[in-house]
């Protein structure tokens, strides 16, 4: 048990299946101030303060129109910690792999990249790191233009080789 998490780690953000995605815009946009970065089709929306790639994500990955609400529907999708280096992600990935740890899946967004697991109780747990700003995919008008693609995890251990 000797691997230890970077101090410089963090949470990053919340990301939250709402059941109407307008109200919630409303409320985290209009009235806490949030501003929109980026959509995801219809179905989601990324906001921030201070023009991060997003501190809220919000989803209607869900039926908007169930009446009955299964457990996992509405709530929390998923809170994430912020690894302070790509590095340290692969370092935190190779210890879930040794311990044959279940993977729920690995995206890389353009703005980052990110491993999903759940904790024991089936709670959504994104470990990512981002990349520079610089780096950051923009459409024709200059806003993000975030991806979901899958992350090569064995070029992600690469990171480590000389370690």
């Amino acid at each position: 048990m000797n691997y230890k998490i970077s101090p410089d780690a963090s949470i990053g953000h919340v990301h939250l299946t709402v059941k109407n995605l307008d109200r919630s815009l409303s409320f985290y946009r209009d009235l806490l101030g949030f501003e929109v970065t980026a959509w995801f089709g219809d179905s989601a929306v990324f906001l921030s303060a201070g023009g991060y790639h997003h501190h809220i994500g919000l989803n209607t990955w869900y039926d908007e129109k169930s009446t009955k609400i299964p457990k996992r529907e509405i709530g929390l999708y998923h809170f994430a910690i912020l690894y302070p280096t790509r590095k340290e992600l692969a370092r935190a990935f190779k210890k879930l792999w040794e311990e044959k740890y279940p993977i729920q899946g690995a995206s890389d967004h353009g703005v980052s990249e990110s491993i999903y697991i759940a904790d024991p109780d089936g709670n959504g747990v994104e470990l990512y790191a981002d990349r520079p700003i610089y780096e950051w995919p923009r459409d024709d008008e200059g806003k993000l233009s975030m991806v979901a693609k899958a992350l090569n995890l064995t070029e992600l251990l690469s990171e480590l080789e000389h370690d």
